[in-house]
């Protein structure tokens, strides 16, 4: 790979930046702030300071040219987090100013980062075919992957429950008592596998392999929710929560598609395994 670029070198972005880094690829990516453009700098990421919120039709022009040298890249990796869980109601906006800035663009691969949030919870398996507009969160989530899946050399790739370094889960239902859904399967996967994945699309990528539109990223173990907060609490050495007896439509996310295209195989296949890693 000549160049990556990363639009959004966040919690994922920048650990994904630094792996790729260190395989020896040239990498730039994008922070909202001079002091974040540092931190990529010391990491050995070339830094772009770009915050969608201010790109308007009267900069676009001018942010197209400033951006350049990040945006011709062989491959563009988008990772913009919604923010809808926090009330955050900017996410279209940005996609579809970022959408500006790269049109006309063509790269060898397109990877958007996108969440299995798209899959209702109902009792069954989900493949990447059975996403659906369900509510008005999902259709959004939707709605930016239509801007990536209408481009050539697309793929998106959907994240169940993301763990890993500072998001370990075991504080989330510690000590709550009478809770349902304890029969709910869990659905995660941890920053190591979702980076490993990254470079399997990469590798297949350069070596001329067929690639999917769409990939779910899900450990391919299920233990229950009630199993899984009570080892994640014990973990951490709280007090395990306590689940009632009501039941609740469980979904289970099925990530095996990138395994049996590209050959990929999970770090990190069990949930509760993963809590060491947290």
């Amino acid at each position: 790979m000549n160049k990556v670029a990363i639009v959004g070198c966040g919690w994922f972005g920048l650990p994904l930046a630094k792996a790729l880094v260190s395989a020896g690829i040239p990498v730039a990516g994008t922070k909202r702030s001079p002091e974040g453009c540092d931190e990529l700098s010391l990491n050995g990421i070339t830094p772009f300071e770009l915050d969608l919120s201010l790109v308007n039709q009267q900069t676009l022009a001018q942010d197209c040219i400033r951006l350049t040298p990040l945006l011709d890249a062989e491959v563009l990796i988008v990772n913009i987090p919604p923010g809808l869980r926090r009330g955050e109601n900017q996410y279209l906006n940005h996609i579809d100013r970022l959408h500006q800035l790269i049109d006309g663009r063509n790269y060898k691969r397109v990877i958007f980062i996108s969440t299995t949030g798209v899959y209702p919870s109902s009792d069954q398996h989900m493949h990447e075919s059975d996403a659906q507009a369900y509510d008005d969160k999902s259709a959004v989530l939707l709605k930016a992957e239509s801007y990536f899946t209408a481009m050539n050399n697309s793929c998106i790739i959907r994240f169940s429950g993301l763990i890993g370094p500072k998001r370990h889960p075991g504080k989330f239902f510690a000590g709550r008592q009478d809770i349902a859904g304890g029969n709910v399967a869990v659905n995660l996967v941890h920053l190591d596998d979702c980076i490993q994945a990254i470079k399997a699309i990469l590798s297949a990528t350069e070596q001329g392999k067929p690639v999917a539109s769409i990939y779910n990223l899900a450990a391919p173990h299920h233990p229950t929710r009630a199993e899984f907060y009570r080892a994640a609490a014990i973990h951490l050495s709280l007090s395990a929560p306590e689940f009632n007896q009501q039941t609740l439509p469980s979904k289970t996310i099925i990530g095996d598609l990138i395994c049996k295209q590209l050959g990929f195989n999970y770090i990190h296949p069990d949930p509760v395994s993963m809590l060491d890693a947290c």
